[in-house]
């Protein structure tokens, strides 16, 4: 049985396919006779208007007689109830097959091969579309369609003959991407419905996303059977899934069987982001119900027009007339539209519908608000509208063909009388003009229009009702900054002006990094904090950077500080510690010089010339006083002080002791008779052994100071949060020799003292010498590997502690006994005590 069609007479017949019905009824087969006829079901206000549109335009055009003077254009417009079977079936009767239903002048045709049409404009849906344009282009019957968007329907190969007003999904993919990466979003849901259109952007936007460095948190398909279970399972995933903004991309009837699932659910909060097949459709903004949770949502859709004369001409008609009583079409639409029935006979069948009262022919369109008369938004209409012009302007340039001069081979012009489907063809992709709406029409190699989109914002306006509100644009056309957004202008969902957030984790703050976790996405990861040493000064960042050696990351881990710098200070405990320790020493000695001083005439402090004693006791005070060199921020000057000053304070210290020793030791040996060594050991000799001996370290150390003197050094341990100051020695092997020099004179010392330990006396100083040589020498024997192994400013403070001990040593040993019998016992400091000849303890 031929399938309804509306038909009107003209001199060039275009086909029309339209889904004036949702769906199909589905028939129950017996199987046991001929199954009944299809029956297309839930009409389609919206779908219905773009019908109307062709035929205004197609009229509009007829009227005004400027685009094609002396040729009327008529049509045959065929209903593909949203099914690829019923539009298939449709694109065969245009080319020639079946039989005719009805004119909408009244007059009946039953030889439907005279009725082929050179063009179809075509279907709506990309899946019906992908059926007839690989049926259309068989016979290279140009096909304009004006709401296929499937990005497969570019390919020349498969639709050659294939074209569109409608820009294709890859350019609205392209706006979607550019979108979640203006507002940052990188854990996002994709929803798809179960035909071409859907599956084909989804799997589309999901690769674009994923390359942009996004993921996708949840990928699902709504099946074409629209079963809650399934539909229930596609809910559940997404709210699990914590993704907050989803893309739906799928038809306006599939993406109303989700809202009502998640609605059921109290699926609340998600920020829903619409393609362009439902981005502006009425079925989902006028019910309130959708309202909770479509309001905020944002989509792109093509630009919008208004259209001059397409209210009137589609509120002001007569369904009673003979034209609209033919029409099939129209009939439906009025019954649906004020749910009666019109009463009359078409080819024999009763219409009138059971439980629905007769139409008076009074009802009035203008009374009724829906989403057939709102013209506000004429979006796909406007699309359908340049397509009927767009056919007629390849008319009027085939028509315009000058002989000699046409496009074919040898230059011939097609017939104007009888026009060939493939010539048209040719004219159609040749088409560009700027319109009156001061658009420019044209198609692209792949008979693709220039992609223009509007970004529209769903909010709700005071009286209740949804609005579109355009909040930005997509422009393919312009340059780098296709993508423009207003966004003071937006509002989310829940009346929210800030723009949400979309993670699979949250932002790792500046002092963190992102460290990937293991079987889980790349946008999903865990925020760790910098290392020591390192920052991060931005929001997920991948990688922590390293801080220059003479820098420190802050406590936060965001910026490199300078390194906080130590040395041996007099303000910290260990340097004031030592500090009153060498003070003190300062101070008991020149308690003893005062002392001496006072008794410089007695026996004890005579005794072995009281001269080198008080220059013993001044060297005593130096080595005090140098230990405060090595305490402060290092610097040239002090760097050489602090090394050449205790090494000379030293060697005169221990040459000083030597001094003594010898005196000592020779002064017994003396008494021997026939001996008279003294004369060689007097007061010049004594004084000439002491400069000697000073005068080679100074020597060693004029040396180092001009070949590689020591200087401030800074270590920057790579895991430390501190800048070590310290004094480096210049030279290794110098600071050995003068070390070793005084070890040399102090083991001398030693040696001298241990045999000088038994000679007799009351007061035998050479005792006392030998005592603290031995405290020397294990002082600075420990010294050295401890110098060696201490980091930082323990080195200093070992060096520091070795020069106090020492000197503590010396001046407790040497002096320390002498103090006492001057002070304490002053009946043994005198002439007879100190010679008496006693037997010598064994030492």
């Amino acid at each position: 049985m031929p399938l309804p069609v509306l038909r009107k007479k003209g001199d060039i017949i275009l086909g029309g396919l339209f889904s004036l019905h949702d769906t199909v009824a589905e028939p129950n087969l017996s199987f046991t006779s001929a199954p009944p006829p299809t029956k297309c079901t839930r009409f389609n206000f919206r779908t219905f208007r773009w019908m109307q549109t062709m035929i205004f335009a197609v009229e509009e055009i007829n009227k005004a007689g400027q685009l094609l003077p002396n040729i009327t254009l008529g049509y045959h417009i065929y209903d593909s109830c949203s099914t690829p079977h019923q539009a298939l079936k449709a694109a065969m009767e245009l080319m020639g097959a079946g039989e005719s239903y009805g004119l909408r002048d009244g007059t009946q045709s039953k030889d439907s091969c005279n009725w082929t049409v050179p063009a179809v404009i075509g279907d709506g849906g990309s899946t019906q579309s992908l059926v007839v344009a690989s049926f259309l282009g068989v016979f290279h019957v140009p096909q304009v369609s004006y709401f296929s968007s499937c990005a497969c329907l570019s390919d020349k190969k498969e639709f050659p003959a294939f074209l569109r007003t409608m820009p294709s999904d890859f350019f609205q993919v392209d706006a979607l991407v550019q979108l979640v990466k203006h507002f940052g979003w990188t854990w996002v849901g994709v929803i798809a419905g179960d035909d071409d259109y859907g599956r084909q952007g989804a799997q589309l936007f999901a690769d674009k996303v994923r390359k942009l460095g996004a993921c996708i948190a949840v990928h699902e398909i709504i099946p074409k059977n629209r079963a809650q279970t399934a539909i229930s399972s596609i809910v559940s995933k997404t709210h699990l899934s914590g993704a907050q903004v989803i893309l739906v991309f799928a038809v306006e009837q599939d993406a109303a069987a989700l809202f009502d699932e998640a609605l059921r659910v109290g699926l609340f909060g998600i920020h829903w982001l619409a393609s362009e097949a439902w981005s502006t459709a009425a079925v989902l903004s006028s019910p309130k119900k959708y309202h909770h949770i479509l309001q905020g949502s944002m989509g792109f859709a093509i630009r919008k027009a208004q259209i001059p004369g397409l209210q009137d001409f589609l509120l002001h008609f007569n369904p009673t007339t003979t034209d609209a009583l033919n029409d099939p079409f129209l009939i439906s639409f009025w019954e649906e539209m004020f749910q009666c029935s019109l009463s009359v006979q078409i080819d024999g069948q009763e219409n009138n519908v059971e439980g629905k009262p007769l139409c008076s022919g009074a009802e009035e369109l203008q009374n009724v608000t829906n989403i057939y008369s709102d013209v506000s938004q004429l979006r796909i209409s406007y699309n359908v509208y340049k397509a009927v012009y767009a056919i007629a302007h390849a008319l009027k340039a085939m028509r315009s063909c000058v002989k000699g001069k046409g496009p074919f081979p040898l230059q011939a012009c097609p017939d104007k009388d009888n026009i060939q489907p493939w010539q048209l063809f040719h004219y159609i992709k040749q088409v560009e003009y700027i319109n009156s709406f001061g658009d420019e029409i044209k198609f692209d190699e792949n008979g693709d229009p220039a992609a223009m989109y509007d970004l529209v914002n769903w909010q709700l306006s005071p009286n209740g009702k949804m609005q579109f509100v355009t909040v930005g644009k997509f422009d393919e056309v312009t340059g780098k900054q296709k993508l423009q957004i207003q966004e003071h202008n937006i509002v989310w969902n829940g009346n929210q002006t800030k723009v949400p957030l979309s993670l699979c984790s949250s932002i790792c703050p500046p002092g963190t990094r992102k460290a990937i976790r293991p079987n889980f996405p790349i946008c999903c990861h865990d925020c760790v904090v910098c290392a020591a040493g390192a920052i991060s000064n931005q929001t997920d960042a991948i990688e922590c950077m390293r801080c220059l050696p003479e820098f420190w990351s802050s406590a936060d881990r965001t910026a490199c500080i300078p390194k906080e710098e130590e040395f041996l200070s007099f303000c910290d405990i260990m340097g004031i510690t030592l500090m009153v320790i060498s003070l003190i020493g300062f101070f008991f000695t020149c308690v003893v010089v005062f002392i001496f001083r006072c008794h410089r005439a007695t026996p004890i402090v005579r005794a072995n010339n009281s001269e080198l004693s008080f220059l013993l006791l001044f060297s005593l005070t130096l080595c005090f006083l140098c230990s405060l060199t090595f305490i402060g921020r290092p610097s040239e000057w002090s760097c050489m002080l602090r090394h050449t000053a205790f090494a000379i304070t030293f060697v005169l210290c221990i040459s000083c002791i030597l001094g003594k020793t010898v005196v000592v030791l020779m002064a017994f040996k003396a008494t021997l008779p026939g001996r008279n060594v003294m004369k060689w050991f007097g007061p010049a000799q004594q004084r000439a052994i002491i400069i000697c001996c000073t005068l080679v370290q100074v020597i060693l150390c004029t040396v180092w100071l001009l070949v590689a003197p020591p200087s401030p050094r800074q270590l920057m341990p790579r895991e430390s949060a501190i800048v070590i100051l310290l004094c480096d020695e210049g030279s290794g092997v110098a600071f050995a020799l003068v070390l070793g020099y005084i070890g040399l004179l102090a083991g001398l010392c030693l040696v001298l003292a241990f045999l000088a330990r038994k000679l007799p006396g009351n007061f035998n100083e050479a005792r006392l010498i030998t005592f603290s040589m031995l405290i020397f020498c294990a002082v600075w024997l420990a010294f050295v590997p401890a110098y060696i192994s201490s980091p930082g400013k323990y080195a200093t403070v070992t060096e520091v502690f070795a020069i106090l001990a020492s000197s503590y040593g010396l001046l407790g040993c040497i002096f320390a006994p002498k103090c006492y019998i001057i002070l304490l016992r002053p009946k043994k400091n005198t002439k007879k005590h100190l010679m008496s000849k006693v037997s010598s303890d064994k030492f």
